[in-house]
């Protein structure tokens, strides 16, 4: 009976652990431009996807985009739509579609992928002059994305 719940116990643990494990950017699966898993298995905090949205050394979203409950961070854009509203109208899985890659659910957009480490038209390489090489480290990690998720699906009308 010892081995039995023991054995339980190990497969149950391994399950969690593989439920648990980061989607690396190139093993990242869409439909319709939508990405159901989470990619880091935790998640994600309001507060810390505020911190990416608002700070210009990571996803610097408010650097194009404006919103009514980021009125208290300076300098929001205009290039990007306003995000009011946006938790009404994209569900969680489009949203980090959105946020990992845009460009598969808005041709022609301008907004970065921040979940990407290959297929770029022509990166820069820290500011060389040069094109990148690939694989380019990712904008955002795993969790940084889902953190920003959680902090758009707070933006409701």
């Amino acid at each position: 009976m010892k081995c039995h719940i023991i054995l339980g116990m190990a497969i149950t643990a391994f399950s969690a652990g593989v439920a648990m494990a980061q989607v690396a950017p190139e093993n990242v699966e869409y439909t319709d431009g939508a990405i159901e898993q989470s990619l880091s298995g935790t998640p994600g905090n309001p507060e810390d996807g505020k911190k990416v949205f608002a700070t210009a050394g990571l996803g610097n979203c408010v650097a194009c985009h404006a919103a009514e409950i980021t009125k208290d961070i300076p300098f929001p854009g205009t290039v990007g739509p306003a995000l009011d509203g946006a938790a009404d109208r994209w569900t969680e899985a489009q949203l980090r579609g959105i946020v990992v890659k845009a460009k598969t659910v808005f041709d022609g957009t301008i907004m970065p992928s921040f979940y990407q480490t290959s297929g770029y038209i022509r990166p820069g390489d820290a500011y060389t002059g040069k094109a990148g090489t690939e694989p380019l480290p990712p904008i955002l990690s795993a969790q940084q994305v889902e953190d920003v998720v959680a902090f758009l699906l707070t933006f409701k009308e």
